[in-house]
């Protein structure tokens, strides 16, 4: 099992929580981004910079990721990608991703999308938090948990 992650935006707090979970259960956490990332080195921790460009580090988390591996993206048309191939799929506020939940998210973004491209300005989400933060460890706690053959 691995933890993927669509660093270009991940927010720092996510990076730091998902650096503490991969040290503490001995997990890969791979950090993918069209950039050099500025990682602390750690056992377990690796990067991939793919090159510049429109959904270069999304196609490599997509074709990489296996069942069972956990991807964590703010970015819904990845999670599409994801979700159906039973990569267990957080964004960085915490909100899991899943068959029931992935059509309506894809819709609504398209949507969005649309009113934006039509002129609409339509605003963008609320500032990462400190509840946001919380929201994210413990969705992660839980999916890990669950991923993961118990350990002792």
């Amino acid at each position: 099992m691995k933890i993927w992650v669509d660093a270009d935006a991940c927010p720092g707090p996510v990076r730091e929580i998902l650096l503490r979970a991969s040290q503490r259960l001995k997990v890969p956490l791979v950090f993918v981004a069209n950039r050099a990332m500025n990682l602390p080195r750690a056992e377990f921790v690796s990067t991939v910079q793919v090159g510049a460009g429109l959904d270069v580090a999304d196609q490599h988390i997509a074709t990489s990721a296996q069942r069972g591996d956990l991807a964590v993206t703010q970015d819904i048309p990845l999670a599409a990608l994801l979700v159906p191939r039973g990569v267990v799929t957080l964004d960085p506020r915490g909100e899991l991703f899943s068959e029931e939940n992935i059509a309506e998210r894809l819709s609504v973004r398209n949507f969005m999308q649309e009113l934006r491209e039509s002129g609409v300005v339509t605003g963008g989400p609320s500032g990462f938090n400190a509840q946001d933060r919380q929201r994210f460890a413990a969705a992660l706690d839980r999916e890990l948990a669950r991923l993961l053959p118990k350990r002792g």
